[in-house]
């Protein structure tokens, strides 16, 4: 890919949202990403640049009913499983990636007792630690926590099917995001975090998920929408409430004290994404069309170290985790990709 190239654009011909970077080593840059329509007449792509001219083309297509509010790659950096991509909306779906352009649903996590009947997800994980433990956020006040038997998988194509690990009650209004703890670290596998409209942050330890820990209480109880662990620091986490122009850095070690308040955009946060190498440095986008870089490091931040504006409302924000030098955002029906 050309170095002289800074900044890659994509133009779909529909709305997109949904997105998230590879994290495969043997591949291209590469993005999946979802278009988000108000019908049941989706799409889910895959985005891959080009190394000779930085462009990007759209390698992988399938059709999904609902709009997707969220999608992953399987966790998986040393290549050992097949490629298998995730969507979020009334179910969790697998999708595996074959050599024709299409992608074969391999997988759907239905956790509902009445057929036909549905509580819409909100969102997902995949655990960066164990890629076969995915836990799920419902506007039924749980988070479910699913194994995924993906081990005849590693050796041929037979599918792949997944069975409720366990189901806990997480919040007492509609849970709108989980996050598993992103750092090296082993206690990283067992550890989450979740959010939802009660305006609550709660972290759970799969071994003991009896008990839970209120890290941190909107102190006007607004509903928190997404949360995200730190990719270095297992202490450091962010969230952002409803309608607010506000990140909050949370540390565990001191529960309901934020760490630090970040409140220079100039309309309502739309996401957050933390660096793969720095423990103090992060990414937020918001509908004032800006997507600012954040150093966390020296108290009080009054400002962002970068900041960068897009033609348009940005609705979604990665930063990769392979491609360290790279962050994605989304607005309108474009994604462009910025090398930082």
């Amino acid at each position: 890919m050309s170095r002289k190239k800074e900044i890659l654009r994509y133009e779909a011909p529909w709305p997109l949202y949904a997105m998230n970077w590879s994290v495969r080593s043997n591949h291209n840059l590469r993005l999946a990403a979802a278009s988000y329509m108000n019908h049941n007449k989706n799409k889910i792509q895959v985005l891959t640049v080009n190394d000779a001219d930085g462009e990007i083309a759209c390698t992988h297509m399938a059709d999904v009913d609902y709009p997707v509010n969220k999608m992953m790659w399987i966790p998986d950096t040393h290549n050992m499983y097949p490629d298998l991509t995730a969507t979020c909306s009334d179910y969790v779906r697998l999708f595996k990636l074959k050599d024709d352009g299409t992608m074969q649903m391999e997988c759907l996590l239905d956790n509902y007792k009445s057929p036909g009947y549905t509580q819409p997800l909100t969102s997902f994980d995949w655990n960066g630690a164990d890629p076969n433990i995915i836990g799920t956020a419902s506007i039924d006040t749980s988070c479910t926590v699913w194994s995924l038997e993906t081990g005849r998988v590693i050796g041929k194509t037979s599918s792949i099917t997944g069975h409720v690990k366990t189901q806990l009650i997480a919040h007492e209004k509609e849970v709108c995001d989980i996050s598993f703890n992103k750092s090296p670290s082993g206690y990283s596998k067992f550890i989450f975090a979740s959010v939802g409209f009660d305006g609550s942050v709660r972290v759970f330890d799969l071994r003991h998920l009896e008990h839970s820990v209120i890290t941190y209480e909107d102190p006007k109880k607004a509903p928190l929408m997404r949360v995200g662990w730190n990719r270095v620091d297992p202490n450091l986490l962010a969230t952002f409430a409803l309608h607010t122009n506000e990140v909050v850095v949370l540390d565990i070690r001191m529960p309901c004290i934020p760490y630090a308040r970040l409140s220079s955009h100039r309309d309502v946060v739309s996401g957050l994404s933390w660096s793969p190498l720095s423990a103090r440095t992060m990414v937020t986008s918001s509908m004032d069309n800006q997507a600012l870089i954040w150093d966390v490091t020296n108290m009080p931040i009054e400002e962002p170290q970068l900041a960068y504006c897009a033609d348009g409302q940005i609705s979604n924000v990665q930063w990769s985790s392979t491609w360290s030098d790279w962050i994605a955002i989304a607005f309108n029906n474009c994604i462009e990709m910025l090398r930082v």
